[in-house]
């Protein structure tokens, strides 16, 4: 597939991992299937579930560094500034950077241009937060967080899934 594919793919799943309700209790589970899986498949990865108000869930596993926290917060910075899924900006990205031009007005130190935070977005209320993944590739940090809003949200993953790059 190609990245227009890829693009595509990625707006259905904008558009229809939507929750009818979001709380504390809908945050723990999604965030604890993050953990689960990675557990089970040996991902050193960090898990941060939020609302743009607060922090409901967080998790840091083995092979992860103190910096996966800032990965963390730059991607759910974009996340929140932009109304998409960062991976997506990634393959939006015309200008060949691995960072945003200046006239973007997104500073580095706030803002990064990986792959791992998608919008969490409920029925009737909008985009409320985000799930943001940093540890593995970004294609790959995108797909744990896609993963775990499907089945929370009892739908095919396979369904909503990337193919394999």
């Amino acid at each position: 597939m190609s990245s227009q594919d890829d693009i595509e793919r990625i707006i259905r799943q904008e558009r229809e991992l939507v929750f009818p309700r979001f709380d504390e209790a809908v945050a723990f589970s999604l965030g604890m299937r993050v953990r689960e899986r990675s557990l089970r498949d040996n991902l050193g990865i960090v898990c941060d579930v939020r609302t743009w108000e607060r922090p409901l869930f967080y998790t840091a596993l083995p092979k992860t560094t103190g910096d996966n926290q800032h990965w963390v917060r730059r991607k759910a910075n974009l996340v929140q500034r932009v109304a998409k899924s960062s991976y997506r900006v990634v393959l939006e990205n015309k200008s060949g950077a691995d960072h945003f031009l200046p006239r973007r007005g997104l500073d580095d130190a706030d803002f990064v241009m990986a792959g791992g935070g998608f919008p969490i977005r409920v029925a009737n209320a909008g985009m409320i937060g985000c799930i943001t993944i940093s540890g593995l590739h970004e294609r790959d940090d995108h797909a744990v967080a896609v993963q775990a809003l499907c089945e929370e949200l009892g739908l095919d993953t396979a369904a909503f899934a990337l193919p394999p790059a």
